[in-house]
């Protein structure tokens, strides 16, 4: 819980705070003519064969689809590779979690669809076993994709950068892939035009501003990050951003010289900061204290008296205030 403690001279403090048949004889020969047999065993579980005569031969039945020329395979592969080449950008374009969320769905379904499609049709016998290890990486990586969409869901995966780094193996896998059916005959395979990082843990230093405004004023800001994860606090005043700071796990950092006025607190948490995105792209959270905090400047004749306040972001015993879940859509920069 949160706790909240009452102005006083000079300071005041407020500590905010936010898973049968049984045979008993040998089999009988088998007659040569058209007769029946029979045989037992007294007291036992007899059976019965019925002989109509040498076997027949027996239909093949349908061969499957005649192979098609290289030039209706190409058109084949044609008017699916633009739809799985706009999915896979897509999807690495991706700027906020819940577009992020969307576009691996949607990547999912095209992709798992294409291959079906390609799966039913036969392509020229030079080029069989690409096409078949094409197909067999095209649904591999759609199945992927499902477990991928999964993380992104949970906010375990938050940027694409981190969506590309999950589906790394598979995604070199469908790029060699489409890129021997090409190479075989100019077939248009190459889907796969990102490439996949490694797996980063990046970090800002405790204390570091991604944006100040002026600070004049003479309140203080005491930020208390006890969590797991680091974190970046965000304040508003109004609907402008008063500065956004960089708190490091188990760390604490005190922001001077905030200014008079009622100002609003997120916070988000996470793991490994992507200064492009200006975000974490691995296990965030995005939340908000539900009260505001207002800094005042009293001045007497003879005494000047101010609000400073402390947060804590992290749940503490006795804490007061609460903290309510933000759309990371509608999450401040």
């Amino acid at each position: 819980m949160w706790h909240v403690a009452a102005p006083r001279l000079i300071c005041s403090t407020l500590a905010l705070a936010t898973l049968t048949l049984a045979a008993c004889s040998a089999a009988p020969q088998r007659p040569s003519g058209g007769e029946a047999s029979v045989s037992g065993v007294g007291g036992g579980t007899g059976s019965i064969v019925a002989n109509s005569g040498p076997a027949t031969p027996q239909s093949s039945g349908p061969t499957g689809p005649a192979a098609l020329t290289a030039e209706a395979y190409k058109s084949e592969l044609g008017t699916k590779h633009k739809a799985m080449l706009d999915a896979i950008n897509a999807m690495a374009g991706a700027r906020t979690v819940k577009t992020l969320d969307q576009r691996v769905q949607s990547a999912q379904e095209k992709l798992l669809g294409a291959a079906n499609e390609l799966a039913a049709i036969a392509p020229p016998q030079e080029v069989r076993a690409q096409h078949d290890a094409y197909v067999a990486s095209l649904r591999d990586f759609a199945t992927q994709l499902g477990a991928t969409a999964g993380k992104v869901g949970s906010r375990s995966l938050c940027t694409s950068s981190a969506v590309l780094t999950d589906l790394g193996d598979r995604l070199d896998s469908l790029d060699q892939a489409g890129e021997a059916l090409q190479g075989a005959g100019g077939y248009p395979a190459d889907v796969v035009t990102v490439k996949a990082k490694g797996k980063q843990s990046r970090r800002l230093g405790n204390g570091h501003y991604l944006r100040k405004t002026s600070m004049t004023g003479r309140s203080s800001l005491q930020i208390d990050n006890g969590g797991t994860r680091d974190a970046v606090v965000t304040v508003l005043k109004g609907k402008s951003t008063a500065f956004s700071v960089y708190v490091r796990k188990k760390a604490k950092f005190k922001v001077r010289g905030v200014r008079d006025g009622s100002y609003k607190i997120f916070f988000t948490h996470g793991v490994d900061w992507d200064g492009k995105s200006k975000s974490f792209t691995r296990e965030c959270s995005f939340e908000r204290f539900q009260k505001t905090v207002k800094f005042k400047t009293t001045f007497t004749a003879t005494q000047i008296r101010w609000h400073d306040w402390r947060v804590t972001l992290h749940a503490i015993s006795g804490g007061n205030a609460r903290t309510s879940d933000v759309d990371p859509e509608q999450f401040p920069h």
